[in-house]
Formats: C-alpha cells, structure tokens, sequence
C-alpha cells in the first residue's frame, strides 16, 4: 500500500514554523533581559528613595526601621532576578543550587521582619541555631511561601508560632497558625500552594509533613537534614 502523500502546503507550514521558532526564542530572551534590566533601575530607584528616607532627619525612628526593611527586601528581589535571567525561556526545571551551609533561624528572621512591620497577627518565634546545608534562596522561597499562607489563614487578629530546632540529624522548622483548621485527607501541594515547598524539601533530601495543630489550626513541618 502506498502511503498517504502529506500535502505540500501542510509541510511547507510546518518547515516555516520550525524554523521561526529559534528566532522567535532569541527574541523572547531578548525581551526578558530588556525586563530585567528595567527591573533593577526600578529596584535601584526604590532603594535609593528608602536609604533617603532611612537617614532623613524629619521622619521618626518608626518610619526609618521601615525603610530599612525596604531595603532589605529590595535585596530578595535582586536575587530572584538574578536566578530569572539564568533559566532558559521555556524551562521547566530547576537552577542548579548555589549550596552553603545555611542558618535556618537567620533565614526565617530575615521572612518574619516586613510581616511584623505589616500585619496585626501575633508572630512569635523560638529558635536555636540549626544549619542545614541547602540553597539560601530556595529556602527563604519555601519558607515564605509556608509563613505567608499561615498569616493568611491566621488573618489580622489570630496567632503564627514558629519554632525551629533540631532532632538527630535532622534540622526541623515548624510553623503553626491558629486558623480555620482543615480537613487531613484534603490537603494536596496543589490546594495549599506548596509546590515550591515540596519540590524543595525533595530536591535537598528533606520530608515535609502536614498536620493538625496545637493552635487549632494548621502546622507544617520541614525536616532538612543538618549540616556537621
């Protein structure tokens, strides 16, 4: 039996769009530079307008702690563009980790400042000094992520516990909030949005466990293992 002839016009359709395809991949990396590099001078922008705010003379010593946090938040984003310029267009893997040896408890310090600053939740954290060793910003990106879902479910009146500690050769970050609760058998990462947390936890040889709290709430736990 002879084959089915594909019609012309169909490969020369597909040809062309096979073709356009690297130029049209170049372009979008252009653009993303063009992005980025608009980013950062809007970025330098802000930071130059909180270091002003932060030495000025006629603002009071509450307004300048705010700058001051403004500019270290400006200092998370630089570093998350950073990795956005470094991933291919189209790419759906993750960056090759920058590991160090990493304080948990500084990490969260770092999250937990601006929330304070902004929210009228209860934040309370107790921490020892545990290192594991992981990507710093792949865990402020999971840890925020957690935290910031917590506050939520908290809301502006509730309570967020934080503790982080150590169990043999695990280091642990528990946070907890006094929320809503939840039903067990439906949490997925999906509906809680803790896809960055589990790709994270996987990717260093961590386990993440999600239960009821003592709060009443919902409590997170990340076991990563601990750095010597």
């Amino acid at each position: 039996m002879v084959p089915d002839s594909v019609p012309q016009d169909e490969t020369s359709s597909h040809q062309s769009s096979t073709a356009e395809m690297p130029q049209r991949r170049s372009g979008e990396s252009l653009y993303r530079r063009q992005i980025s590099h608009d980013i950062r001078h809007e970025l330098g922008t802000i930071a130059l307008l909180a270091s002003a705010l932060k030495t000025s003379q006629d603002v009071g010593q509450d307004s300048q702690l705010r700058a001051a946090q403004i500019l270290a938040e400006t200092k998370w984003l630089e570093e998350l563009i950073r990795v956005y310029e470094h991933v291919p267009d189209g790419s759906t893997t993750q960056r090759d980790s920058d590991l160090a040896n990493t304080r948990l408890d500084l990490v969260t310090g770092d999250i937990l400042r601006p929330l304070r600053l902004s929210s009228r939740a209860k934040i309370t954290m107790e921490a020892t000094a545990v290192t594991a060793h992981v990507d710093r910003l792949e865990l402020w990106r999971a840890l925020r992520n957690v935290i910031c879902n917590a506050l939520e479910a908290a809301g502006d009146d509730g309570c967020l516990a934080i503790r982080i500690s150590s169990s043999g050769r695990m280091a642990v970050v528990e946070i907890e909030d006094d929320g809503p609760g939840f039903d067990p058998a439906s949490v997925t990462p999906a509906s809680l949005g803790l896809a960055i947390v589990v790709a994270f936890v996987r990717k260093f040889g961590g386990r993440l466990t999600i239960s009821q709290g003592t709060l009443g709430g919902c409590a997170v736990r990340l076991h990563l293992p601990r750095a010597d």
